[in-house]
């Protein structure tokens, strides 16, 4: 068994030894195997200078290299980049007012070369990097657990070993994954470490330093996951039952088929949400969908499951193959590369389920009163005139009134309108916080 280097890169990943002391296994079978064959400079051209990568990082003709992609117009991308500078130099106003627009934004894709800085942004990490200065660093210094230190050593070499930045053992992409890895553990020691956290360590070590890397882990783990990386896995379990009860309603054919197979939503979505989609998607499509989540949160990882419920379960044709619990396992691992694609796949999970509009955030009053005043049946005239008289009465004067009682009644009567209903803008501030995060 491998030691680690308290404090700094990680050692020589160890042999095969049985991942005691983490939650459930995330690799694939033969996973070791393929990730060996990842960092080997030999089997991949003779060298770094003879390998190929595409725009992601990836090196070329790996399972994991993109195919041809839907490019965005240079000029298109330009517009966006100047749109996102403006809102990132102006966050807090942007966050304050207009935070439907920074959604719309996000569903259409976050430029390349600012969107490390936009998930700090959208995610708070940068805040929280700010509050806690020096903080990464004091943890980077420690030794760290060697239960965990053992662990995480050994799945280094398993994240994306097909990307530039992982390709090497012991490169520095390996090395910071480990520093990340590592000072999570000792930041929140009662949870420790989770084979899951690699791979979304990983995708944002791709994207930013090692110390806004972790700021935003912890973000993730607390904020937008809560729960999922605990030693029982009760939040995954319960987001389990929740998205198949929501299957119930977007595909009714797909649920039914799940449900006579016995086929427990841990089964196929425990990947799927721990790992958001990085593990799952062609790596287009894992941006995108990280480009909504940071921006509305867990919801958006929902929506995607369902998707590929809907498109891979949803009709008699498709289950004409899925006829028992293996076949069925089988295709939701081998999901189609068309229900996959970036374009497909993130407008099908704008339209699956509709975020609620600005009017179904607004708190409803107590009695809605209509616009102008209404007309008064006689019958009721008098009566109100009697229990206004009653008011006034000395039972319910002036102390009474000190006690806000009137004062409630006629709150109720004609509830006062706050800012928020007054402004569109600040609504969709208040708005922000219900879906950020």
């Amino acid at each position: 068994m491998a030691k680690s280097r308290g404090g700094g890169g990680p050692g020589s990943p160890g042999g095969h030894h049985s991942l005691a002391g983490t939650r459930e296994s995330l690799a694939e079978p033969g996973g070791d195997e393929l990730s060996s064959l990842g960092s080997d400079s030999e089997v991949n051209g003779g060298g770094p200078e003879e390998r190929r990568v595409d725009k992601f990082g990836f090196i070329v003709g790996s399972r994991s290299a993109e195919g041809p992609l839907e490019e965005v117009p240079l000029e298109v991308l330009r517009q966006r980049e100047s749109k996102w500078l403006d809102m990132l130099n102006n966050w807090d106003k942007w966050m304050a007012k207009k935070h439907k627009k920074i959604r719309l934004r996000c569903q259409k894709g976050i430029p390349p070369s600012l969107r490390g800085r936009a998930w700090q942004y959208l995610s708070g990490s940068k805040v929280k990097l700010e509050q806690n200065i020096g903080k990464f660093d004091e943890l980077d210094l420690l030794s760290g657990d060697p239960k965990w230190l053992d662990v995480i050593e050994r799945d280094l070499h398993r994240q994306f070993p097909f990307h530039e930045m992982f390709v090497s053992r012991g490169g520095h992409g390996q090395q910071d994954l480990f520093r990340v890895l590592k000072a999570y553990t000792l930041y929140r020691p009662e949870e420790g470490y989770c084979q899951a956290q690699a791979p979304i360590a990983a995708v944002l070590l791709m994207h930013m330093p090692a110390e806004q890397a972790f700021w935003c882990l912890v973000q993730i783990c607390e904020k937008y996951l809560p729960g999922y990386y605990s030693e029982k896995l009760e939040a995954i379990q319960l987001d389990g039952q929740i998205l198949f009860s929501l299957l119930h309603k977007v595909s009714p054919m797909a649920y039914k088929h799940l449900s006579k197979q016995k086929i427990d939503p841990i089964l196929y979505m425990t990947e799927w949400f721990m790992c958001a989609f990085s593990r799952t998607l062609p790596w287009s499509s894992v941006l995108r969908v990280w480009d909504m989540f940071f921006c509305e949160g867990v919801k958006i990882i929902f929506r995607v499951g369902l998707v590929l419920l809907k498109h891979t379960l949803g009709s008699s044709d498709k289950l004409k193959s899925c006829q028992g619990q293996y076949e069925t396992m089988e295709r939701l691992r081998a999901l189609s590369p068309k229900i996959m694609q970036e374009t497909f796949l993130v407008q099908e999970a704008i339209s699956e389920a509709e975020p609620p509009t600005r009017k179904a955030l607004e708190p409803v009053p107590s009695i809605i009163v209509p616009p102008g005043p209404a007309p008064v049946p006689k019958a009721r005239k008098s009566k109100e005139k009697s229990r206004d008289k009653g008011l006034a009465s000395p039972a319910n004067g002036p102390g009474a009134e000190g006690n806000g009682a009137p004062a409630a009644a006629k709150e109720l009567l004609h509830p006062q309108v706050s800012p928020h209903h007054q402004s569109k803008e600040s609504l969709s501030s208040r708005e922000s916080e219900d879906t950020y995060l």
